[in-house]
């Protein structure tokens, strides 16, 4: 049986006092719920909500990293910076770094080591452009980005891999795949996973919906046989639209 994963993807919100806020609600809001938790605030806010979560059922993520350890990479945040912070997690390949930065598969692989060989568990972001899912290629691009994000991570080091699966045309629009249409997808990169690592290392891993999860959808998309779990963006900016989704059921 596979554990519920509910992770906030903070992104660029909130001042250290604002996030300190918001993380002192959390932690006490949810120290009963039996999920795995984790929070993505901005670099600049991670050692203060650090400091929060310490120590408590909620982990602490980063929502980007460098993809060299250390050296002349100006504006940069290393693996060793964020592991000093106390950063148990990192989110890689958001739609946001892909589309709008313009990262690859290959940076987004070479991340994705790099964070794995410092002990530090992935959120890999997977999803397809709304004119790709028009196209009938939802699949395909879903199937790329897992295969190429994964290359040379090997099946140990998978058990610390989270799969989040965002339909890009649903992230911040309002629009929601359906919860049948994501389990589609989710039981298709299950399948992938299993070509690559076998049976057993596809029916363990975890694989989250991210694209305008809320409380009054979020039960519906869990109850779906592949879906796993959250990676929430808007709905995670305030307690009280956050903690109904990581205390569903």
């Amino acid at each position: 049986m596979r554990d519920y994963f509910i992770a906030g993807n903070w992104k660029m919100h909130k001042t250290r006092a604002e996030a300190a806020d918001l993380a002192k609600d959390l932690v006490a809001q949810l120290k009963d719920g039996k999920h795995k938790y984790l929070v993505a605030p901005s670099f600049t806010s991670l050692e203060t909500v650090g400091a929060i979560v310490k120590g408590t059922n909620i982990m602490l993520g980063a929502q980007n990293m460098a993809s060299e350890e250390q050296g002349a990479h100006t504006g940069e945040v290393s693996v060793l910076q964020l592991k000093d912070l106390g950063v148990q997690a990192v989110i890689l390949g958001h739609s946001e770094r892909r589309h709008i930065y313009k990262e690859d598969d290959a940076l987004i692989n070479k991340k994705v080591k790099l964070a794995l060989q410092h002990g530090m568990e992935v959120i890999l972001c997977v999803g397809e452009l709304l004119e790709e899912r028009e196209s009938g290629k939802a699949e395909a691009v879903c199937e790329t980005q897992t295969v190429k994000g994964l290359e040379g991570v090997s099946a140990a080091e998978l058990a610390k891999v989270t799969i989040a699966y965002e339909p890009v045309w649903a992230i911040g629009t309002g629009k929601t795949a359906t919860p049948e249409d994501a389990d589609a997808i989710h039981a298709y990169v299950r399948k992938v996973v299993a070509k690559l690592y076998g049976e057993d290392a596809a029916k363990k891993i975890c694989i989250q919906y991210g694209g305008s999860v809320k409380a009054d959808n979020a039960a519906q998309l869990m109850a779906k046989e592949n879906i796993d779990g959250a990676l929430v963006g808007g709905a995670a900016l305030k307690a009280d639209t956050f903690v109904p989704i990581a205390k569903f059921g």
